[in-house]
């Protein structure tokens, strides 16, 4: 496939979704590269929905490292159990966060992230990251983005 994506905005989320997830995998076959996936997957989801912020933070020894991303700068290392990420990351769960300021612990990597999705990522039942994105939204997310991160992210774990 051509690096480049083939998106119209003026699509509901949910078809957003449908016609973006097939060009992502398409975009990933063949590459053994995790960080090369990483990175045209956030960029993917940048592109296509204008978020904030969108990368991924990958497990090293205790901590959640940061990996790939588009958008600002961002918190280098995250805690587990600490911030949304460490949490999901702890808790084995997808968080969908409407406003991050009442967040026990929020760590504000940037005071502009309004609302928050952090989907962690699976290799042999075992977290080896998570899939972070803020909006400069309140209430940004939803079931929708829930249910399409995480077949995206299942996705992305099957070619590692």
């Amino acid at each position: 496939m051509a690096e480049e994506l083939t998106l119209d905005k003026t699509l509901s989320k949910q078809d957003i979704y449908t016609t973006l997830l097939p060009q992502i995998e398409a975009l990933n076959s063949g590459e053994t590269d995790l960080i090369a996936n990483l990175a045209n997957t956030s960029a993917a989801l940048k592109e296509a929905f204008d978020f904030l912020w969108v990368g991924f933070y990958l497990v090293k020894e205790d901590q959640l490292v940061l990996g790939p991303f588009q958008g600002p700068i961002a918190c280098t290392r995250i805690s587990k159990g600490k911030g949304v990420c460490g949490t999901a990351w702890h808790e084995g769960l997808t968080l969908v966060v409407d406003n991050v300021d009442e967040f026990p612990g929020h760590i504000a990597c940037s005071s502009a992230s309004k609302s928050e999705i952090v989907v962690p990522l699976f290799k042999a039942g075992e977290i080896i990251g998570v899939l972070d994105i803020d909006s400069d939204q309140f209430a940004s997310f939803d079931e929708i983005d829930q249910q399409y991160l995480e077949q995206l992210v299942s996705q992305l774990c099957k070619n590692l």
